[in-house]
């Protein structure tokens, strides 16, 4: 996989094996042994998709590397982090997400997610409040919302078949010209924007060990579920990020998601011409956001 100058890997061990994370301790980005670990941490969490990773947020956190302690990790069944052969589910990331920041943040943090871990990070800041600061989220929806069944769709029920899995997963997930395919199609609002190192971090990812565990287990549906039961439970201060062209969960979904609880969501800023990863398509743009974000939840 690919890494940002000055960044190293590291990794805990959680209940469900080795969680891999990258961070930058020293050159460039700090030399002060003293400043470095007063400085308070960004957590990045990437969403999920065929050869998903900590990648997805690695044009974004570099930006924030000489004033914060930045953290992105590659969770478990995705990227370097450990891939148990297992279908996956939600309580396995509700339980190796926390555990990840119990062990690796002593204070309360801000967390920057993507998609369906975002609303995977609402729900654990709803049981652990003590975990987080403020949650900064693009694109967060659980894929079940209002009452929606993603399980139900053809293409989930496809991949529900077995041998058939593995075979759309291999020819059709886990090769150049399917990642791109993906990405061009329904990830990216402009297929120009998508170049060819973002297709080859996406397929070192999707071409590891056991990687279609995790990445079947997304697609069947397992792991999708209706955010609108619990977010108005949420208490942290949340600013929330939607491209307009998410093909999966629209802006109008968000907005919902956004006007169910607004003394905790007290952000919703939707971005044109933009699908569903602005921090890979429009990373610059990203940047300023968390950056205007960060300032007000200070």
């Amino acid at each position: 996989m690919f890494q940002p100058i000055g960044f190293e890997q590291r990794s805990v061990m959680t209940s469900l094996g080795k969680m891999v994370y990258y961070t930058a301790p020293g050159s460039p980005w700090q030399d002060d042994v003293t400043a470095k670990d007063d400085r308070e941490t960004l957590v990045f969490l990437h969403g999920f998709g065929g050869g998903s990773s900590a990648y997805e947020w690695s044009k974004v956190y570099p930006a924030f590397a000489a004033e914060y302690r930045i953290i992105a990790p590659d969770l478990i069944g995705w990227g370097r982090s450990e891939h148990p052969a297992r279908s996956y589910s939600i309580d396995d990331y509700l339980t190796t997400i926390r555990e990840f920041f119990e062990q690796t943040c002593t204070r309360a943090v801000t967390t920057i997610a993507s998609s369906l871990t975002a609303a995977f990070t609402i729900r654990v800041a709803i049981a652990h409040p003590d975990l987080f600061k403020s949650l900064i989220l693009t694109t967060p929806a659980g894929l079940s919302d209002f009452g929606e069944d993603y399980s139900r769709s053809f293409f989930a029920q496809l991949v529900s078949v077995p041998v058939i899995d593995r075979l759309i997963y291999s020819t059709g997930v886990a090769t150049s010209g399917g990642i791109r395919a993906f990405l061009e199609q329904r990830q990216f609002a402009q297929s120009n924007r998508v170049y060819e190192e973002i297709v080859d971090a996406y397929l070192q990812s999707a071409q590891q060990t056991n990687a279609e565990y995790a990445a079947l287990s997304f697609v069947r549906g397992d792991l999708c579920f209706d955010l609108s039961l619990y977010i108005q439970q949420l208490t942290t201060p949340t600013a929330i990020i939607w491209g307009e062209k998410s093909q999966f969960t629209g802006p109008s979904i968000g907005r919902r998601l956004a006007e169910i609880n607004p003394q905790a969501i007290r952000f919703f800023q939707q971005l044109e011409d933009v699908g569903l990863t602005p921090q890979l398509e429009l990373p610059a743009v990203t940047i300023g956001l968390i950056r205007r974000f960060l300032s007000i939840f200070a």
